[in-house]
């Protein structure tokens, strides 16, 4: 299910910016961070397959939205230009921000690329 953040749950679950300078991640998977407003039509479009996903990769990663009129300092920390933007955050390399509606199968790769790419060394 996908799972909405608020800054106090941000902290806790992905990145306590208060706290560290560097990345550091607090999940215990890794996840997407759909950032999202209300009024967004392509926001709309993509919310569905966000939640197709979670049910199919749950228990493999997480999957959280942020509202960016409620989190405004969310949005900004992570320089929020225009939604949907997507951070897909691996468990141990730099977070990846991707920017518009991605379709379902380039999410899949996202997924598989990104966040459960197997370590080839």
């Amino acid at each position: 299910m996908v799972e909405h953040l608020t800054k106090q749950t941000f902290l806790e679950k992905v990145f306590n910016y208060e706290q560290n300078q560097e990345w550091k991640f607090e999940g215990s998977l890794p996840c997407i961070i759909d950032f999202y407003a209300d009024w967004c039509g392509p926001c709309k479009t993509v919310a569905p397959i966000l939640e197709d996903l979670a049910v199919e990769y749950q228990g493999k990663i997480n999957i959280y939205k942020i509202d960016t009129e409620a989190e405004q300092e969310l949005a900004g920390t992570f320089g929020i230009r225009s939604i949907p933007s997507m951070l897909f955050v691996p468990m141990t390399e730099q977070p990846q921000m991707s920017v518009g509606a991605l379709p379902k199968d380039t999410l899949i790769q996202a997924i598989s690329d990104v966040l459960l790419k197997k370590n080839s060394d």
